[in-house]
């Protein structure tokens, strides 16, 4: 229900379709092409959460920005006046996710283990 509000902004396109973000039991991935279209989100996820009596652990959130420059473009969104921490990989249910986009961390890890 809270993600509902979501439905009108822009995220990225795939397979003809608009992916603003990605859910599986409590964990959610925000997608946005912009760090303005990032920080509209997060502030309606967070207002949508406190109406329904939950709240963001800022703690646990983080940001990441991907790109294919050598050093990622920063990302300074927050959460009730808390800036979210950006880091330049996050695992995400068991997949370690990037800033360059490459998987080559993750094809190194299946192939050792």
């Amino acid at each position: 229900m809270i993600l509902r509000e979501l439905d009108n902004i822009q995220g990225i396109g795939l397979g003809g379709h608009n992916i603003n973000n990605i859910r599986y039991a409590d964990d959610t991935v925000l997608i946005a092409q912009s760090e303005q279209s990032l920080q509209k989100m997060l502030d309606i996820v967070v207002k949508e959460s406190e109406i329904k009596g939950l709240s963001l652990n800022i703690a646990k959130t983080e940001s990441m920005t991907i790109s294919k420059k050598p050093q990622a473009p920063s990302c300074k969104i927050r959460s009730n006046g808390t800036q979210v921490k950006q880091v330049n990989q996050f695992k995400y249910l068991g997949y370690m996710l990037t800033s360059d986009g490459k998987c080559e961390t993750e094809i190194r890890k299946r192939i050792i283990t």
